[in-house]
C-alpha cells in the first residue's frame, strides 16, 4: 500500500477520522486520497460543516489529496455509494481501499461480497422478495443465508459498517478497480450510538452535541486543529441550520407538481410521496408518514430530498450518469500535487472547467450545484448562490 484511499463524510471529522488517517500511514501509505462527501450525505440532509471546513481538517490530520464525492452520490444507498467512491479513488490511481468495520476480515467480507455479486444471490433475492420479506435488509440477509447457510455471512450483513464495507469489496470486484481492500477496526462508539466512548464518538453523537451545547462541546472526541477550525466555523454562522433545512425542502416540494420519475421512487412510491407533502408541515413529520416497515427511514430521508432537488429521469429532473464522471479537487497537501498526474477521469479544482468536459459531466455539476446552493441557504448565517463554483482550492 503506497497510495491510500479513504471514502468519508467527516460530518464531523472526529478522532477516530484521525486514527484511520494515521493507520493508514503507519501500514506504509506514503500519501492518502479521501473521496469526501460534497454537499449531502447518505442520511438525505447537509453536512454539519461546510466542505472548506471539513477539507482543512482532513488536511491538517495528514490527508494529502481530498476529492469530492458528488452530492448525488454521496447521497444514496450503500451499493450505489460504495461504487462511487470507489470509482473516485481508482480514478485518482489510490492502490489501496481503507475502511472501517465492526469485522476487520478481508477474506470474510471479500467472500460476502462475491456472494453479493453471484447469480445464486440475485435470484435468491428475488425469491425472498416475492415471498413478501418484511424489508429489504431482511430479503438480502435471507437471500445470503440461502446461498451459504451456515457461514456466518448473513449476521455480518447486519453492522452497518460491516454493510458498507461489503459493499466496498463487492464494488472492487464488479468495477475491477485496481484496490486492496484494507479493513480496520472501528474505534469507540459504533456508526449512529448516540453515545460516546473515551476519546472516541460517533458523527451523529458529535452533530447532537453541536446541537445542544455548541462546538466547545466536541473538544474531548477531534484533534485540536480541528476544534480550531470549528470554533470558527461555529462564531460565523458556517454550519447547517436543521429547521431551515425542513423549510428549504418542504417550499421546494410544495412547488412540485408531478414527483413521477424521482430518483429511488418505485411501486407507486411517488403517489405516496404526493399525498404526504400535500399534508407535511415539517421534514420529520414527512419521513414518519412516509417510513414503513418496507420503506425504511434512510431510504424514505433520501427519496425527500432527491424530489427537493430533482434527481430523477425524465422531463423536468436532472438525469445522472451512474457513476462521477470527474474528479473535482476540493484539497491538497503541496508535497502531494504531483499524485494529480495518475487521474484516469477529468481533474480539476474548477466546476466550471469540468462541466465543459462533456454532457455527463456537465449535469453532475448542475446537480452538485443545486446541492450546494441548497445548503448554503440553509446555514445559520445563509451563504449566496454559486458558492459550488467560488469555493477556493484549500492547500497546505
Amino acid at each position: 500500500m503506497e497510495f491510500a484511499g479513504i471514502i468519508a463524510e467527516y460530518d464531523p471529522f472526529h478522532n477516530g477520522h484521525a486514527w484511520q488517517l494515521a493507520a493508514a500511514r503507519q501500514m506504509g501509505a506514503a500519501h492518502t486520497a479521501v473521496a469526501l462527501s460534497c454537499g449531502l450525505t447518505q442520511r438525505g440532509a447537509p453536512p454539519l460543516l461546510p466542505e472548506p471546513v471539513r477539507v482543512r481538517a482532513a488536511l491538517e490530520a495528514g490527508a494529502s489529496l481530498v476529492f469530492a464525492l458528488p452530492a448525488p452520490w454521496a447521497m444514496s444507498g450503500a451499493e450505489s455509494f460504495a461504487r462511487a467512491g470507489v470509482t473516485v479513488l481508482a480514478a485518482a490511481g489510490c492502490d489501496a481501499l481503507v475502511f472501517g468495520a465492526e469485522t476487520p476480515d478481508v477474506e470474510l467480507l471479500t467472500r460476502a461480497a462475491r456472494v453479493l455479486a453471484s447469480p445464486a444471490y440475485r435470484e435468491a433475492l428475488k425469491q425472498q422478495l416475492a415471498a413478501g420479506a418484511r424489508h429489504f435488509a431482511a430479503a438480502r440477509q435471507a437471500a445470503v443465508e440461502q446461498v451459504c447457510p451456515g457461514a456466518g455471512l448473513a449476521d455480518l450483513l447486519d453492522r452497518p459498517n460491516n454493510n458498507l464495507a461489503v459493499e466496498y469489496c463487492k464494488a472492487i470486484l464488479e468495477l475491477k478497480a485496481p484496490l486492496t481492500p484494507v479493513p480496520l477496526p472501528r474505534q469507540g462508539a459504533d456508526h449512529g450510538q448516540a453515545w460516546t466512548a473515551g476519546r472516541y464518538a460517533s458523527a451523529s453523537a458529535l452533530r447532537a452535541l453541536w446541537a445542544q451545547e455548541g462546538p466547545e462541546a466536541l473538544t474531548p472526541y477531534v484533534p485540536p486543529q480541528a476544534l480550531a477550525l470549528y470554533r470558527e466555523a461555529g462564531a460565523a454562522g458556517q454550519y447547517t441550520d436543521f429547521g431551515a433545512v425542513s423549510l428549504a425542502a418542504l417550499s421546494r416540494l410544495r412547488a412540485r407538481q408531478d414527483f413521477a420519475g424521482v430518483r429511488g421512487a418505485a411501486e407507486g412510491l411517488e403517489h405516496r410521496l404526493a399525498q404526504a407533502v400535500r399534508q407535511a408541515v415539517t421534514l420529520e413529520g414527512l419521513w414518519d408518514d412516509l417510513t414503513t416497515v418496507r420503506y425504511p427511514r434512510a431510504r424514505m430521508r433520501r427519496l425527500v430530498m432527491d424530489a427537493a432537488l430533482g434527481y430523477g429521469a425524465g422531463p423536468g429532473w436532472l438525469d445522472l450518469p451512474a457513476l462521477p464522471p470527474y474528479l473535482h479537487l476540493l484539497g491538497l497537501r503541496q508535497e502531494a500535487a504531483g499524485l494529480l498526474a495518475r487521474a484516469s477521469l477529468p481533474v480539476s479544482p474548477s466546476l466550471a472547467k469540468l462541466a465543459r468536459e462533456n454532457q455527463d459531466c456537465a449535469l453532475a455539476v448542475r446537480a452538485q450545484a443545486a446541492a450546494a446552493d441548497f445548503t448554503a441557504l440553509c446555514r445559520r448565517t445563509p451563504a449566496p448562490m454559486g458558492t459550488a463554483f467560488t469555493q477556493p482550492l484549500i492547500k497546505l
